[in-house]
């Protein structure tokens, strides 16, 4: 069973990946991203 818990721990995971991967990056642009992410759950 996929449960809620299962896939907001993959998100979790994509996010750190895609932090890691934009890191040079202003982080205003990782704030945004977030709120928007943050939305949409």
């Amino acid at each position: 069973m996929y449960t809620i818990e299962m896939a907001y721990a993959r998100m979790r995971e994509l996010q750190d990946l895609a932090n890691r991967s934009r890191a040079h990056q202003p982080t205003a642009a990782s704030q945004r991203a977030e709120k928007k992410h943050a939305k949409k759950r």
